[in-house]
């Protein structure tokens, strides 16, 4: 799979790296692991004192989500493109894919969690290694503080990460090579494992979805 090294100062939507699906949480150092959560993809970019969300189809979603694009314009970048997902919350805190598609869901219970950051400040941060990528984007979300836009932390150990992701009814568990640059389309350097307990709670939304496409 090539990269593609292109002008990311401006609102240029990137195709969104893609994780392939897979039975098991793979294990080793070389990977590390993030909670899978049920919202949009969204990939977001700041260029001054602007702010664009993009789906991760590359449609604008920014009057979608006009709470989380709000809040981005006081991120401390000159410019930045992040990697990450929408969530709205339930009234125990945990994801609630419905709430998306409510008008009147209060905007504090809606929450992007940051996964990477794919350019900051005009540099192109794609052919970094996961792991750095990440590092400059905790700094970044550290000096913002704001309570609506966090990091999805890394885990290191997925079995257990699965395992509690199971217990509390979570979509599943993302794990990346932590040694990987940022890929395009979909790319064995991700891998997704859904939970179980997941499935079973969406499978008539999933048969719906696959009786509209």
């Amino acid at each position: 799979m090539q990269l593609h090294p292109e002008t990311v100062s401006e609102f240029r939507f990137i195709q969104p790296c893609s994780p392939i699906p897979a039975k098991a949480v793979p294990t080793g150092l070389g990977w590390v692991h993030e909670v899978k959560f049920d919202g949009y993809r969204v990939q977001a970019h700041k260029v001054g004192s602007n702010v664009r969300l993009y789906s991760r189809n590359g449609h604008n979603f920014t009057e979608r989500f006009p709470s989380i694009a709000q809040l981005l314009h006081g991120l401390p970048a000159k410019s930045a493109v992040l990697d990450g997902e929408v969530v709205a919350s339930d009234a125990d805190a945990r994801p609630n894919f419905a709430r998306l598609h409510v008008r009147w869901t209060r905007p504090n219970t809606i929450h992007l969690w940051a996964f990477d950051l794919l350019a900051f400040n005009g540099r192109d941060l794609r052919l970094l290694p996961l792991v750095k990528r990440q590092a400059v984007l905790q700094t970044l979300l550290e000096r913002f503080a704001c309570p609506a836009v966090s990091l999805s932390e890394p885990f290191e150990d997925g079995i257990s990460l699965l395992r509690v992701a199971e217990q509390r009814g979570l979509e599943g568990v993302i794990s990346k090579r932590r040694d990987a640059p940022y890929r395009s389309g979909e790319c064995a350097d991700w891998r997704k494992v859904e939970t179980a307990a997941w499935q079973e709670a969406n499978r008539e939304r999933w048969r719906l979805f696959e009786r509209l496409k």
